[in-house]
């Protein structure tokens, strides 16, 4: 006899088979999603009036007849009643969106830090999440979750962000502070995904956009650090403590330029913010961004590599490039690169994707939740 958490499981691998059909295939009907899931009709039927009560999928406004009896009622993703947050914690700056299930932008809110201290850039992400969910009640918009991206490297399996640099943060309990402090700010209790930044960036394009990502794709992001976000086989690849990706902290030359991760040579010192703002032509930073991109496609063969961050905001130059360089080294070896493109959401992508973070764990229920915890009533000081 299955259990009920058996019974769950399946509900949440049904429900994300038809959500996925419907982002795949937008106005097909519910006769369709059985035939193409090979669910039964009354599973489906089942399913797609939950998603509906929920928010999550709705009726196009014409039934299509199809022949004798009665018509067909195409469906699809509501982009109008749920709602997704996502938070970036810049090493300068917050930014904070509401976004529909489509992707489109609702609400954008963005402050320097006020301090760099864990407890206090909780407390300052906290309120503009507050903020930002006023702004999405006063839409009719339901909260369905919140997202956050951080620059460094976080550890899912125990919610900690064990190494960002940049801020100076170590061994922070971030997933802890952060769900307290949401509490505090009167947040309704929804499910809380973290990652790192770059990882939430590359889902911004992953989970948003039509695209020819074939399961793969690698998001550069610039700035004062230097990261990229992996999706491979339609997963983040994260690696063991959450470091894959930390690309900024490859080594580019032998006892080179000290980073600030106290190592010798980093990528970062030839290409982070810091870095080109020294250089006369901060376009030539592009060589070395080049090199990297080079250097991740011969490792992970990705279908596409997308660029962005503030550096590319702020030195448009570098990206054609290192478009340039990589085509160098690959006219060298005579093969074709995968496609490189700018980011679609600019200076946005991060906390947009931190949105899609929340999308992409409900799509995919077999995948570790341990990232995942909720908004819980806590006493506030």
């Amino acid at each position: 006899m299955k259990t009920t958490g058996d019974q769950q499981l399946v509900r949440r691998i049904n429900r994300s088979v038809v959500l996925r059909l419907l982002r795949q295939h937008s106005g097909l009907s519910r006769a369709q999603l059985a035939q193409h899931s090979g669910l039964t009709k009354s599973t489906v039927s089942l399913l797609v009036r939950e998603l509906m009560e929920e928010g999550w999928v709705s009726e196009q406004g014409v039934s299509a007849a199809k022949g004798l009896g009665r018509p067909s009622t195409p469906l699809q993703i509501d982009g109008h009643t749920r709602g997704l947050i996502g938070v970036e914690v810049a090493v300068e700056a917050l930014r904070v969106v509401g976004v529909s299930l489509l992707g489109k932008v609702l609400s954008v809110l963005e402050e320097p830090l006020n301090s760099p201290a864990p407890e206090a850039v909780c407390q300052q992400a906290a309120h503009l999440v507050a903020r930002v969910h006023a702004e999405l009640v006063q839409r009719g918009v339901q909260l369905a979750g919140i997202g956050v991206g951080l620059p460094g490297a976080f550890d899912e399996a125990t919610g900690v962000l064990r190494f960002a640099p940049n801020l100076g943060w170590r061994n922070v309990d971030f997933v802890s502070q952060i769900t307290q402090a949401l509490a505090c700010a009167d947040v309704p209790s929804v499910a809380v995904h973290v990652q790192n930044e770059a990882d939430t960036a590359a889902l911004s394009e992953y989970e948003f956009l039509p695209s020819d990502a074939r399961d793969s794709l690698i998001f550069v992001t610039c700035g004062a650090g230097v990261g990229a976000g992996i999706v491979l086989n339609d997963r983040l690849f994260t690696g063991t403590q959450g470091m894959a990706g930390e690309i900024g902290h490859s080594i580019l030359q032998i006892d080179g330029p000290r980073c600030s991760c106290g190592r010798q040579g980093c990528a970062e010192t030839f290409f982070g913010a810091r870095a080109l703002a020294q250089l006369p032509d901060p376009a030539q930073g592009g060589r070395y961004l080049g090199v990297v991109l080079q250097n991740l496609w011969t490792t992970f063969n990705p279908s596409v590599l997308v660029v962005g961050g503030p550096s590319c905001e702020r030195y448009p130059a570098i990206v054609p490039v290192a478009q340039d360089s990589l085509q160098s080294y690959a006219a060298s070896c005579g093969m074709a690169p995968p496609t490189v493109r700018p980011a679609h959401y600019g200076l946005l992508a991060s906390a947009v994707g931190a949105a899609a973070l929340v999308l992409h764990h409900e799509l995919r229920p077999m995948h570790p939740r341990s990232s995942t915890s909720t908004v819980i009533t806590s006493s506030c000081s």
